[in-house]
């Protein structure tokens, strides 16, 4: 299987009074009833306003109203189905692994426990339903993993057609200096005459493998302008060069001959690989030793504040008012956290793609901004990078891997269809 991130384990929470899922209040009535549970018209209020001030951030067009409280509906009664299905379905939550949960929020805040009993009280939000809103959420969170990953079918042949892109992908890379023979066949060439050439091509080729020298039959043969040469046609990019060529030497190493003709528009080629440059080889994986620091978004903390945040750790490890790892035990939202947020070494795939490709961009020791993934917000460093050869079943592991992240946007979202389609959901009427 294929290593990545692990589904988080803890909840950050901030405190803010119109982020918590209120009781009704005088004056407060039901939106929607969803399955066993409510959504209060001042939740959707809330969410509206959220929305309108993220809209603003982004420089985007303000939706109208009416279509804008439809959208926090809609997506609040989403938030019910899936947490209302967690209940049921998903794995419990015990009071001593909550307590560690609601530990860290106030940690985070720096404050005690008896400081962050205050702020809730201050803020509105009564404690129990705030240690009940962090469970559902961490409920919600492992539930959603476990029904999405069982979800995502991924076939030999899918693993077969990824890796052979792959290859393809790698031997377009890099610079190659080929060499060719080329018998040529004019254009609207009788069927006599293009048996004759290939007759001709294939003399030479037979030559070759014979064990003859590549330049002399070239000298002799080629009717290119490269002859005088051996028929090198000088390094160059990979992608410079006609992709039927590219294609035609993938997998030969430096002083190999295709084994067989290449017919093109020109006529027929005979190609060798004089040298390669920089290209790389799918049986060589480049691992990176990484660690991190993760804040998990939620009703109670944005993305933009959870970023805000690490940007700040950031700034105070870069100046050395604080260590990494020091930071990321203090602070970090997953398993990671008692190491110091190390990752250990992972290959290409290893991580969700936003994640990888934000660390790939890393020099050695540097410190990434905030990277969102659908994990969290992290602060990444790398530490350490290697070449290490990969065995085909470590390789298929890994495409198998690949595959089932680029499948997991689309499960997700059948996934919350068909709970959705399967929940009691009830609209009622309220005023705008």
């Amino acid at each position: 299987m294929m290593h990545r991130l692990a589904p988080l384990v803890l909840a950050l929470a901030a405190f803010s009074a119109s982020a918590q899922t209120p009781t009704l209040q005088p004056g407060d009535y039901i939106a929607a009833v969803v399955n066993q549970d409510v959504v209060a018209a001042s939740e959707v209020i809330q969410r509206t306003e959220r929305l309108r001030q993220e809209a603003r951030q982004k420089g985007e067009v303000m939706p109208e109203t009416t279509g804008l409280r439809k959208q926090a509906l809609d997506a609040l009664i989403e938030d019910r189905v899936l947490v209302t299905y967690a209940r049921e379905n998903g794995p419990r939550v015990d009071e001593a692994e909550l307590d560690r949960v609601v530990a860290n929020v106030a940690a985070q805040n720096k404050l005690t426990m008896e400081q962050l009993r205050e702020r809730l009280k201050q803020d509105g939000t009564d404690y129990k339903s705030f240690r009940e809103n962090l469970r559902d959420q961490m409920m919600t969170e492992r539930v959603r993993e476990r029904e999405v990953q069982g979800r995502i079918k991924v076939t030999d042949a899918e693993i077969d057609a990824y890796l052979d892109k792959k290859r393809d992908d790698l031997a377009s890379g890099g610079m190659i200096n080929l060499a060719q023979v080329l018998v040529t066949v004019p254009d609207g060439a009788a069927d006599s005459v293009v048996a004759e050439r290939r007759a001709r091509a294939e003399a030479a080729l037979a030559r070759i493998k014979g064990g003859e020298d590549f330049a002399k039959v070239a000298r002799e043969v080629s009717e290119d302008g490269n002859k005088a040469r051996g028929g090198e046609i000088g390094m160059r990019p990979a992608d410079r060069l006609p992709d039927i060529f590219v294609h035609a030497v993938r997998g030969l190493k430096n002083g190999e001959v295709a084994p067989e003709l290449l017919r093109s528009g020109a006529g027929f080629h005979i190609l060798r690989v004089v040298e390669r440059q920089g290209g790389a080889s799918l049986t060589q994986s480049l691992q990176t030793h990484a660690r991190h620091i993760l804040l998990r978004p939620s009703a109670q903390l944005t993305a933009e504040i959870a970023a805000r945040r690490l940007a700040e750790m950031k700034r105070q490890i870069e100046s050395g008012q604080a260590k990494f790892e020091d930071v990321a035990k203090a602070n970090s939202e997953d398993g990671s956290a008692p190491a110091g947020g190390d990752l250990g070494w992972m290959g290409a795939g290893g991580f969700v793609p936003e994640f990888e490709e934000a660390m790939n961009a890393l020099p050695l020791n540097g410190i990434s901004g905030p990277v969102v993934s659908r994990f969290g917000v992290h602060l990444i460093q790398v530490l350490e990078r290697r070449t290490v050869e990969v065995e085909m079943k470590q390789l298929r592991d890994q495409a198998r891997g690949a595959l089932r992240e680029q499948k997991y946007d689309e499960a997700y979202q059948e996934w919350v269809k068909d709970l959705r389609t399967k929940a009691f959901v009830e609209v009622r009427e309220w005023l705008d």
